[in-house]
């Protein structure tokens, strides 16, 4: 499983708000197979198999241009881990494991 943090955006738009681009990614988010996604207020992370997240990455980069960006950057964030299941929900818990470590003193399982 690959977990992908993605952040688009549109250069070129003629206005400082791309909430209407963003609206427009998550659409094209809908549609792709083998993903799951979340929203972020800075990005969205994909989890997925690779192939499934490079296939969403590229039709989130292309939809701006498709609702008349003239310029598109893309940056992208991989963490493919395959010693172990990862998971987003599962690196957060882990987090909060430790948390819980430090401030109670009991080692997490």
């Amino acid at each position: 499983m690959a977990i992908a943090e993605v952040t688009v955006i549109p250069i070129g738009t003629g206005s400082t708000s791309l909430s209407t681009y963003v609206a427009e990614m998550q659409r094209v988010l809908q549609q792709q197979k083998g993903i799951s996604y979340e929203l972020t207020s800075m990005s969205t992370i994909i989890e997925g198999t690779l192939d499934d997240v490079f296939t969403a990455i590229a039709a989130l980069h292309e939809a701006p241009f498709m609702t008349g960006a003239k310029r598109v950057s893309t940056s992208v964030k991989i963490d493919d881990r395959r010693d172990k299941e990862s998971s987003s929900v599962l690196k957060l818990q882990s987090v909060a494991n430790k948390l819980a470590y430090s401030d109670n003193g009991i080692k997490p399982s």
